[in-house]
């Protein structure tokens, strides 16, 4: 089965403008695509993981990939599914988060001389002449047509301001000027970003004849892959530091029985025809499948290595036995007490197990909370610094595991 035909199988491609040239493209490895990434956080997390899994696919086919950083861009922010205005970000911290990047999308594409490429959309969107602009880009786009699309239409009851206005004009001219400067001829991007992408294409054959070879894809479901990175405790980051490798296992370890094979087939790189023989999979073997999802995919984030540590600790804490060594650990300091003692709330603040104390609150109040196998349904509930000269782990849920020591 050739590439093309394989990100179809694998349920990865929604639409295409130009498919059986893509196709061809493709198949043949003459493809030289970008996947854009805004730099709102200083980590990539698992709503990526898509848009870097496909990548890695299709360097693996012989095309070449163009991580395209959102530096400029980043200045602006993208009205695609929000309900509200993008906060501002200073330059230093937009580009500490495209350091950041490049580091965690290493463990996924190679970079390097005729391989794949990263590129600071800064680099050319903030030396623009407004002037220049307008009359080089602007008169090539309807303002009617830019209005009909759905991620203005989204915004327009609520308010969208003329910066976020001008975002589809700024994707477009990246896309312009990797197909001048770098051979770019294909760019992927999520069902939401479809209308930002055929504004590209467009702009490339109003500028430069309807012979220039653009392409445009889009990716199924990768709004929805956005959403897979936010749990009701926050982001499940790629950076250890943020989510451990224990903790990233254990998101996908959890994810629903409807979307396991879902999430196989299109996230790891498991052969199809030994998916889809987990296609007539049900009952304790959708467990079975889950296990290999999350050890695939924390393989490929972190390691083997980390990745075996990762289920043998979910093995041993589900079994009820074994050791905690690998299980998430909080430390506690001093400041962390008053006077001699640290509220419940506190504790699954300072663990990332809630966003807030109320949120901790509502938690402990359904009886969702336990420490060492005891269930606290009194939100004032508090531990003594001495209590923790025992070990002292605390459960949220059935399976969310964390040790606490004071340091």
């Amino acid at each position: 089965m050739k590439i093309y035909d394989e990100l179809v199988a694998r349920g990865l491609i929604a639409q295409v403008t130009d498919e059986d040239e893509i196709r061809d493209l493709v198949n043949e490895g003459k493809a030289t695509f970008y996947i854009g990434f805004d730099p709102t956080a200083d980590s990539l997390h698992v709503g990526h993981f898509m848009a870097l899994c496909l990548m890695k696919r299709l360097q693996m086919a012989g095309n070449k990939p163009v991580a395209l950083i959102g530096g400029g861009t980043g200045y602006i922010g993208d009205p695609s599914g929000r309900s509200d205005m993008r906060s501002m970000m200073t330059p230093e911290q937009i580009q500490h988060n495209c350091d950041c990047f490049k580091e965690q999308m290493s463990r996924f594409i190679e970079f390097g001389e005729g391989k794949a490429q990263m590129v600071n959309n800064a680099d050319w969107l903030l030396d623009l002449n407004y002037i220049d602009l307008l009359r080089e880009v602007g008169a090539c786009f309807s303002v009617n047509n830019m209005l009909r699309a759905e991620c203005y239409k989204q915004r327009m009851e609520k308010g969208l301001s003329f910066l976020e206005f001008n975002y589809m004009i700024m994707q477009s001219y990246d896309f312009y000027h990797l197909y001048k400067e770098y051979g770019c001829n294909m760019q992927f991007g999520g069902d939401d970003q479809w209308s930002n992408m055929l504004g590209g294409t467009e702009l490339i054959r109003k500028k430069l004849g309807k012979d220039a070879y653009a392409m445009t894809i889009t990716l199924l479901l990768n709004s929805e892959g956005k959403k897979m990175g936010k749990t009701a405790s926050g982001a499940v980051w790629l950076d250890p530091k943020k989510t451990s490798p224990y903790e990233f296992y254990q998101y996908w370890r959890n994810v629903g029985d409807a979307d396991v094979l879902k999430c196989i087939r299109m996230l790891t790189f498991l052969p199809l025809e030994e998916i889809d023989k987990m296609d007539e999979w049900e009952g304790s073997q959708l467990n079975t499948a889950k296990e290999i999802l999350a050890f695939e995919l924390t393989k490929l984030v972190h390691g083997e290595e980390e990745a075996e540590k990762a289920q043998t600790t979910a093995r041993a804490i589900f079994a009820g036995a074994g050791s905690h060594e690998n299980m998430p650990t909080t430390e506690l300091s001093a400041d962390d007490f008053t006077d001699g003692k640290i509220g419940l709330l506190s504790m699954m603040v300072k663990a990332g197990l809630a966003a807030s104390n109320g949120e901790a609150r509502r938690l402990v109040q359904q009886g969702g909370v336990s420490i060492n196998d005891e269930k606290i349904t009194d939100p004032a509930y508090s531990l003594e610094v001495s209590a923790f000269d025992d070990e002292i782990i605390l459960k949220k849920g059935k399976k969310i595991f964390n040790k606490y020591i004071v340091k």
